[in-house]
């Protein structure tokens, strides 16, 4: 085996423990946004440390994935057809080995349909991949896929596995079965386990104790991890299992302690939210501002001395303009008869009284009255008496 063909496969298989732990972010490239992996970046973040390998499209690795991690990438490069589509069997080869190379993959990933409508292209094309691959030192991964019309026994799955290795591939993931045992004797190469669908985490950590006891090298777990509630619990857990030899017992206690600290730190985290509200309450502090506004309004009243500069520009116009200052000092009565209203209702007898004010005012318009003549008389001296 070439040196950078061993190298990159030790990545993915740790030689220490001759284990793997995968994790698998890769199902949108035929399940569109899967749920709870609708934001890949911030799904794949928190879990990147804990895993072995990822398992990702170029897309998904470009546009989500930090380029300072150290977790070897396995890049699927097969696709074509979608979950809404009439056969899933339908794949072709969707990436170069150039943009392989270029995105530092550590091993490249293709699927194979055996007993599909596709299965002798699927198959030629895991062949070709595997001879293109080999010139760069390149490590292929081949996914046994299952249909709704493929079974997942023993007998089928020891058949699909067999072909993946006889084309070339070096590591075959597969999906765990009842006599799992005669899957991994019957294939020459490493295997790994698919988590499949959301389950239980005791079952999902159950799944992963069967695997490796039955002989896999670990497993390529995704949805059982990152649509559980607590995914690093979970991913922890899982990994208790494949390195760590923990039964499932422990390994479930674990994600329990795991899942009740998240939890906590979880309402810790929204606890803390109040204290942005407390500080909320200032925003009746700036309404406290607002009152300064009767203050700006205080100064609206400045207008009547705008006004009170107008008689001056009017000086030099006939007496008229002087007369009327003096009538809407009488109208600037009328508050006053405002402000005694209150009083008519209280004292009804006071309007009475106060009647009699009104007709003294009365003729003090009528006064002023006798100044119109002096309109059509401007050169006579008779103003003067306007002045008092």
């Amino acid at each position: 085996m070439d040196w950078g063909l061993e190298n990159r496969l030790s990545r993915i298989i740790k030689p220490q423990d001759n284990r793997a732990l995968m994790l698998a972010v890769d199902h949108g490239y035929f399940l569109g946004p899967t749920e709870k992996l609708e934001n890949p970046k911030k799904v794949i973040g928190p879990l990147l440390k804990h895993c072995d390998s990822l398992m990702l499209t170029r897309g998904v690795q470009r546009s989500s994935v930090s380029a300072t991690t150290e977790t070897p990438m396995v890049l699927r490069v097969s696709g074509g057809s979608s979950i809404i589509g009439d056969d899933l069997s339908q794949e072709d080869i969707t990436v170069s080995i150039e943009d392989a190379i270029r995105l530092n993959a550590s091993a490249l990933a293709m699927s194979i349909f055996v007993g599909s409508k596709y299965e002798y292209q699927t198959v030629v094309n895991l062949g070709k991949l595997v001879s293109e691959a080999a010139k760069y030192g390149l490590p292929v991964l081949a996914v046994t896929a299952v249909g709704k019309e493929l079974g997942k026994d023993a007998r089928y799955l020891s058949l699909a596995c067999r072909m993946a290795a006889e084309q070339g591939a070096h590591i075959v993931k597969t999906y765990y079965c009842e006599n799992f045992e005669k899957v991994v004797q019957s294939c020459p190469v490493p295997i790994i386990v698919a988590g499949g669908k959301k389950i239980p985490e005791r079952d999902a950590l159950q799944l992963t104790y069967n695997s490796i006891k039955a002989g896999a090298v670990g497993v390529d777990i995704g949805r059982n991890v990152w649509q559980s509630e607590h995914p690093v619990a979970m991913i922890k857990a899982v990994r208790a299992i494949v390195h760590g030899n923990s039964n499932v017992d422990k390994a479930f206690k674990l994600y329990q302690k795991l899942a009740s600290e998240d939890s906590k730190n979880t309402q810790k985290s929204k606890g803390n939210k109040p204290n942005q509200n407390k500080n909320k309450p200032n925003k009746p502090n700036q309404n406290k501002n607002k009152p300064n506004k009767p203050n700006q309004n205080k100064n609206k009243p400045n207008k009547p001395n705008q006004n009170k500069n107008k008689p001056n520009q009017n000086k030099n116009k006939p007496n008229q303009n002087k007369n009327k200052p003096n009538q809407n000092k009488n109208k600037s009565n009328k508050p006053n008869q405002n402000k005694n209203k209150p009083n008519q209702n209280k004292n009804k007898p006071n309007q009475n009284k106060n009647k009699p004010n009104q007709n003294k005012n009365k003729p003090n318009q009528n006064k002023n009255k006798p100044n119109k003549p002096n309109q059509n008389k401007p050169n006579t001296p008779k103003p003067t008496p306007a002045k008092k």
